[in-house]
């Protein structure tokens, strides 16, 4: 099983290169999904609304994201610290997700029925602050996704985020960073500051290369 590992500031297009990746048949493992999904559990969102009271869930009583953003995203000390509480509720069950969806598929039979060798699994870690939260020692190649300031700025306000979320992320990739030292041949970068195209393309010939 061989191991990709995106990284990339936030609007970046770490996600764009993992759909490309998909459609040569990688298996993606897209953190922001496994997030959604652990909002979503009973004992998550009791606990975060003990911390951060009734006002961050919705009228069906699950978490309003909207609000628990703007909670633990902001300038102020207080948005520091309620980030951190978040990330000690939420980052443990997601790790452990992640790590169980690596072992499932390294455990995948290498042979078919037939007793051929089966195709080559290839993953993708698509996960925000790969390098900070741990994960760039499971990975065997790392891919840098890349694109001008400007453009990244442009595709967070698409998104509708305040400048306080934007800096606040951006504060957050800077914490505790340190490139890994991976050899050279181990490493690529992306830039997808340009139309999909280009951004593919890319990623094609990356996907050639780990294909042989």
């Amino acid at each position: 099983m061989t191991v990709i590992g995106l990284i990339g500031r936030i609007g970046a297009g770490k996600s764009t290169v993992a759909q490309r990746f998909a459609t040569h048949g990688a298996h993606v493992i897209d953190a922001d999904h496994i997030v959604r999904d652990v909002l979503r559990e009973n004992d998550v969102v009791e606990q975060i609304r003990t911390h951060f009271g009734n006002n961050v869930l919705d009228d069906a009583g699950q978490i309003n994201r909207r609000q628990l953003a703007d909670r633990v995203f902001g300038p102020a000390p207080a948005h520091a610290t309620a980030l951190a509480a978040l990330e000690s509720i939420v980052h443990p069950r997601v790790h452990r997700r992640i790590a169980a969806a690596l072992a499932a598929l390294q455990s995948r039979p290498k042979h078919g029925a037939a007793g051929e060798m089966a195709e080559k699994t290839v993953v993708v870690l698509d996960v925000p602050l790969l390098v900070q939260a741990g994960w760039a020692d499971a990975c065997d190649r790392l891919v840098t996704v890349e694109c001008p300031e400007a453009i990244r700025r442009q595709r967070l306000a698409a998104r509708h985020w305040s400048e306080a979320e934007q800096a606040a992320r951006d504060a957050a990739w800077e914490r505790k960073y340190a490139a890994p030292t991976v050899p050279p041949e181990k490493r690529a970068t992306v830039d997808a500051s340009g139309d999909l195209a280009y951004t593919w393309s890319q990623v094609d010939r990356i996907w050639s290369k780990l294909s042989g």
